[in-house]
């Protein structure tokens, strides 16, 4: 790769509807905005970009790059020790400020090369008196923010930089606080970031380095047109990257419209897969596969399973844990806080075994994971190897495994081909040796069904959701607000995190003197107690909030129906009448037509063409039907 010039001299690009963005007054200084509060500055790092690097020698260390010793302890701390290929291709221009257009297998490090740059060039830039987010990370799922926002925050506490989140399907209350608290960079799915630019809760107006993670994702979930709707709001002139483990025609629009001259780093074929993967492919009958994935199940795990349905990964998660093994599901149909609590108890080693649909298949990384099934195999080979990259991360070993019955051969032949992979294709049951051999030890079976532990939201710079469970410590991102608190059983004061008893042990804590414990204060002894009376017999307990509440809507609901029944009879009766009354109009003799006709049998009867007898019969029913029967009778 040749050496590329700094990146200090590109020219200014202007987006369709921010075309005046350029042209507008600069932002006023601390000093002139807020004269009486101190500013304290981010710790700076040198500019990068007066590093000469020879980018046709490999990287081997990061300190070529200039990065600081405090990241490189930081990222030792994470376990990388040297760049991996994406990262040494990326840097050296994401560094000196160019755009760049990233591809790389799943599993490579992609989020660390996006990372690092944005760490490092935003603390070398001064921080802003008014701490508004400026640098924008897109991506498509809520578990990829996540996993995101746990890769920036060590990097950036380092350098005194502050990391959000900002998802759907959790309450915005959270995220509008740490919004409100300051942001120097926002991990954010396009969806809830458009509501709360909507809504002038969050400004992308200083904006200055956007990056896309999983660009194909974020097209076929649909999300590009809001992608160019955010784009638009940030200035035109910044740093942007994208990054993905593939790139289709899709996101070409993008790259053309935002991207300026970016450098394109492809370390990997577009669907390349670890090469210290085992690809197994196992043939099982229709009535086998569930004992024969039941036996994959059953070892000392981690061990990944997919479906294709969320029905199927619940289905299958749950039978799992009736018989004994620690397993738990991850699909769509979950709210965020079982999300949450699913994957705290699969990382943390409470759960051997997670079942997920595709949901999974990108962003999610978890250490050691050494066995991946595709219970269902997958409709497309991108699906499969994002499916795949789950194991063998990062350069350790992994084995995916595909369950195959023979009516799906045809369709999982295909899907190995377009991978480029040759797997082991064996004939299997549950008892085959191979079986044994792919699932490792066994893990001992649970005495009942397991259920992952509760979790225990933490406010934390993240804005994530901590897994807490009562053998492990609490969480030191941050605590739960007092209503939840209270309701929970612990101490409501807003001091330190309360001891092993639950009770704070601080001045502030009057609960701890409202409350008694019955283990320790025996009630008073009655008079009917010391008589050897039995005791009388408690009436019922006064209704909680909660029950008032339910009462009082059933009560409004009951109301609100009996009130419209009565405006359903009213409306019922009004349209009798009204039919009655054109009933009435139209059944009304015509008088007229009637006396025509009692002339007519006159001058019938006078000309003789009428007998008596038939004159008298038409003259009584014209009579009758006028109503003069009864008069003429009279």
């Amino acid at each position: 790769m040749p050496p590329t010039a700094p990146h200090s001299a590109r020219p200014p690009r202007q987006s369709r509807s921010r075309r005046a963005e350029t042209h507008r007054d600069p932002a006023p200084t601390a000093a002139a905005s807020h004269p009486t509060v101190p500013v304290v500055p981010a710790p700076t790092i040198a500019a990068p970009s007066t590093v000469p690097v020879d980018h046709d020698e490999p990287i081997e260390d990061f300190g070529v790059l200039g990065i600081s010793p405090a990241l490189v302890a930081a990222l030792a701390a994470m376990g990388i020790d040297r760049p991996f290929a994406i990262q040494a291709a990326s840097l050296p221009h994401s560094l000196n400020g160019r755009d760049v257009l990233a591809r790389g297998r799943t599993g490579s490090g992609k989020t660390v090369a996006f990372a690092l740059p944005v760490v490092i060039r935003l603390a070398a830039s001064p921080t802003p008196a008014r701490r508004r987010p400026r640098a924008l990370v897109l991506v498509p799922t809520r578990e990829l923010a996540t996993q995101v926002a746990a890769t920036f925050e060590p990097l950036a506490a380092t350098v005194g930089l502050r990391v959000t989140t900002v998802f759907g399907g959790v309450s915005q209350v959270r995220q509008e606080r740490a919004l409100a608290n300051g942001v120097d960079v926002l991990i954010a799915c396009p969806g809830r970031l458009e509501d709360l630019v909507g809504q002038r809760v969050c400004s992308l107006d200083d904006i200055e380095i956007t990056v896309l993670d999983e660009a194909d994702h974020l097209s076929d979930l649909g999300f590009l047109p809001a992608v160019r709707r955010l784009l638009d709001r940030t200035p035109a002139v910044g740093q942007r990257m994208l990054f993905s483990a593939t790139l289709d025609n899709a996101v070409d629009g993008v790259v053309q419209r935002y991207l300026h001259d970016p450098v394109r780093c492809s370390v990997d074929p577009t669907t390349a897969l670890p090469a210290r993967i085992d690809h197994h492919v196992l043939t099982v009958g229709t009535t086998d596969k569930a004992a024969v994935v039941a036996e994959l199940a059953s070892g000392e795990g981690p061990i990944l399973l997919f479906t294709r349905t969320k029905y199927a990964a619940r289905k299958l998660a749950r039978k799992l844990a009736r018989d004994g093994i620690a397993a738990v599901e991850l699909h769509g149909d979950l709210a965020q806080n079982a999300r949450d609590r699913n994957m705290a108890a699969f990382r943390d080693g409470q759960a051997t075994v997670l079942v997920a649909t595709d949901i999974a298949a990108r962003g999610i990384h978890v250490d050691g994971v050494a066995l991946v099934v595709h219970v269902d195999p997958p409709a497309e080979h991108k699906a499969f190897a994002h499916r795949s990259g789950r194991t063998a991360r990062a350069g350790s070993d992994g084995t995916v495994v595909t369950i195959s019955t023979p009516e799906q051969r045809a369709d999982v032949d295909k899907l190995v081909r377009l991978a480029g992979i040759r797997p082991t294709v064996t004939v299997v049951s549950a008892a085959h040796p191979l079986v044994s051999e792919l699932r490792g030890p066994k893990a001992a079976l649970l005495d009942g069904p397991f259920e992952a532990a509760a979790l225990r939201p933490a406010g934390t710079s993240g804005g994530q959701a901590t897994a807490w469970a009562a053998s492990s410590a609490p969480s030191t991102g941050g605590r739960p607000g007092p209503r939840r608190r209270r309701r929970e059983g612990g101490c409501s004061s807003v001091r330190p995190p309360c001891g092993p008893t639950g009770f704070h042990r601080g001045w502030r804590c009057h609960e701890r003197r409202n409350r008694r414990s019955s283990d320790t204060i025996a009630p008073p002894e009655t008079d009917s107690a010391r008589l050897g009376h039995p005791p009388p017999v408690a009436g019922p307990a006064p209704p909680s909030q909660g029950e008032q509440l339910m009462a009082k809507g059933r009560e409004s609901f009951e109301k609100r129906r009996l009130q419209k029944v009565r405006q359903e009879r009213k409306a019922e009766k009004r349209d009798k009448r009204e039919q009655r009354k054109d009933d009435e109009i139209t059944d009304a003799p015509d008088q007229e037509a009637l006396m025509e006709r009692f002339r007519l049998i006159s001058e019938q009867r006078s000309a003789g063409a009428l007998t008596e007898d038939q004159y008298e019969v038409a003259r009584k029913e014209i009579f009758v039907a006028l109503g003069l029967e009864q008069e003429e009778n009279a």
